[in-house]
């Protein structure tokens, strides 16, 4: 059935704007709320309570000095006795605020960091795992994740300050209006604070690359899985001095950055200095105070000077959350909205026409070579296809499009002429089960690495079973101490080291846990065994095609032709088109790409 009406296919490449900074940082707070409200309502107001006893020292002191100054006994000892309350007073509630804060923030930390993992997780492309702008904000954000829980801290601690900064200029406008001038002087210090994490931060993101790379470097050079080659080729001092090199390009640039920033801090900490000094003046000599009133101007003064100091240090960190983690953090949120499933349909149970691939077009992000180029291709309901090419044929792309981890820039992909774009992805990853080269090492329990393929049948020692034996995976759960119970990985308690050809068959098991997928998709997953090892082992999977859902479709890729031979239909990529489809027969009889190749490469295993 046609589409036409269907509306434009979504775009490959989803651009999301990094959001405001005010509106991150709602979005954080909000964050830290919805999942502890109590805990911080409770903080805020210990916070606020906190704050008055030590911004009212200084009038407690005033009145000491004026009492000592009168003779008066009864004052001085009332006011000493003040004076002994708000010291005890600010250190208890000191406390229950430091305590009550950092409480919060530790179990609002686990909340933040899952919330930043379920994002990553529930985004339904692969866009921001292989693009370097996406992969730069991710590592930007990674980075800083520590810091996104301190927010709340520096919250509190602004709003302290504003308090305490609050009571002092209403003790300096007490003496005289005039004084509350002094806080112009601020303005300065206040202005650069703000301007500091902007200037520093643009920098470092600009620079991120080269930080990345640097952290790459220093992985290969201190994990396990390189250590091999890292000895035998002797290039760990090639690996220092890159990685240095690397870290230089980055750190060259942001510390000229912080250099030429903190002298304009300096300047207008002078600014505040200068004001500070002529209000002493002003109250010491134009005014001829009483002692008590010139020492409150000192005392409140020298903590206007740290109040100032103290919020504009929040100010500027809390300024370089927004910029650094939060605003990262709320485009992660955007970006991840923007590709939430719009589709209306269910995944089908059954397939009676096949997948259709009509006219499609795909590029990366960033390149000018389009991947796939306008191909039209018809995989048959019940069919083993083998998807065969050199590298770079556009094998592992035409993956991607089928698995939904990207859309077509332009064409569309049917089953049973529904438009694939309109199948809600969770439904239809659902309805797949798949292998790839680039699989991952779940180092779990081998009965649990296997079972994750499923997640449903996870503890179904049976299912995990016959995966494993689908996959020829049997004779390494043999291996294992403890069977299918036996830790993976060195690095854990009671764990065991296993080889890349276990590991690839156990990666292999969990592509075969879903029991009737509609699609099975082995993406060379077998690159690395021999071509006869891999060619039996893709007689296997044809062989399990009675396992498949109604219609279901089986891809073989590969870029060794002789190995998939027994496929019903091959496809024959290259520079990014169709170059043939048949069976074997038929493309041998045909002498064309692939009778050429196959013969080539059939010459090269003798």
């Amino acid at each position: 059935m046609s589409s036409s009406t269907d509306g434009p296919a979504p775009s490959v490449a989803t651009e999301v704007p990094v959001p405001g900074a005010l509106s991150s940082m709602w979005r954080l707070f909000r964050l830290g709320y919805t999942h502890e409200p109590g805990l911080l309502v409770f903080a805020v107001a210990v916070t606020v309570v906190s704050a008055v006893p030590d911004a009212l020292i200084a009038l407690l002191l005033k009145v000491l000095a004026d009492a000592v100054q009168d003779g008066s006994g009864a004052r001085a000892a009332y006011a000493m006795g003040g004076l002994a309350v708000a010291v005890t007073f600010n250190w208890l509630l000191t406390v229950v605020q430091s305590r009550m804060t950092r409480r919060f923030r530790d179990k609002v930390t686990i909340a933040l960091e899952g919330h930043v993992a379920r994002l990553q997780a529930s985004i339904e492309t692969i866009a921001h795992h292989e693009r370097a702008d996406y992969l730069d904000r991710l590592a930007v954000l990674r980075n800083q994740i520590f810091v996104l829980d301190h927010m709340y801290l520096s919250v509190l601690s602004t709003l302290s300050w504003l308090v305490r900064l609050t009571i002092t200029l209403a003790l300096l406008a007490s003496i005289s209006p005039m004084l509350l001038l002094l806080a112009l002087f601020a303005i300065p210090t206040v202005l650069s604070s703000s301007w500091r994490p902007t200037q520093e931060r643009a920098v470092e993101e600009a620079a991120a690359v080269h930080q990345r790379l640097a952290d790459h470097l220093f992985q290969t050079a201190t994990t396990a899985s390189a250590g091999k080659e890292v000895r035998v080729t002797g290039i760990g001092p090639w690996l220092v001095g890159a990685r240095r090199a690397e870290w230089e390009l980055w750190y060259g640039p942001v510390h000229r950055a912080r250099a030429a920033t903190a002298l304009w801090h300096a300047l207008a900490w002078t600014v505040f200095g200068a004001g500070f000094v002529g209000a002493v003046w002003f109250v010491a000599v134009h005014l001829h105070r009483s002692s008590g009133d010139v020492l409150l101007i000192l005392m409140a003064g020298s903590r206007l000077s740290a109040y100032v100091a103290s919020t504009v240090s929040e100010i500027g960190f809390l300024r370089g959350v927004w910029l650094y983690g939060a605003q990262r953090l709320a485009w992660l949120e955007d970006y991840a909205e923007a590709l939430r499933a719009a589709g209306d349909l269910e995944a089908p149970s059954s397939l009676a026409q096949g997948i259709e691939l009509r006219d499609v077009t795909f590029t990366y992000p960033g390149s000018d070579r389009p991947a796939l180029d306008h191909v039209t291709l018809t995989l048959p309901a019940g069919a083993v296809v083998a998807i065969v090419g050199e590298n770079g044929a556009g094998k592992s792309t035409l993956v991607k499009l089928l698995a939904k981890f990207y859309e077509p820039e332009s064409g569309e992909i049917l089953l049973d002429g529904r438009p694939l774009r309109r199948i809600r992805t969770e439904s239809w990853r659902a309805r797949m089960s798949g292998a790839f080269q680039d699989f991952h090492r779940f180092e779990f329990a081998a009965r649990t690495s296997v079972g994750l393929g499923d997640l449903p049948q996870l503890d179904d020692g049976d299912a995990v079973s016959s995966a494993a034996a689908k996959a020829g995976a049997s004779d390494v759960v043999l291996q294992l101490p403890l069977g299918l119970d036996t830790q993976l990985g060195p690095v854990w308690p009671g764990g065991v080291d296993v080889s890349f050809g276990q590991w690839q068959k156990l990666a292999l098991a969990r592509g075969f846990m879903r029991a009737s997928p509609l699609l099975l998709v082995l993406d060379e997953p077998t690159a690395a065994l021999d071509a006869e090892t891999e060619h039996d082992l893709f007689e296997r999977y044809a062989a399990s095609a009675a396992d498949r859902a109604p219609g279901g479709i089986t891809v073989l890729v590969s870029h060794r032709f002789s190995t998939v031979r027994m496929a019903d239909l091959i496809v024959v990529l290259d520079g990014s088109g169709v170059a043939e489809v048949g069976s074997h027969e038929e493309l041998m009889r045909r002498g064309g790409p692939y009778s050429e190749l196959y013969a080539i490469q059939q010459q090269a295993y003798r």
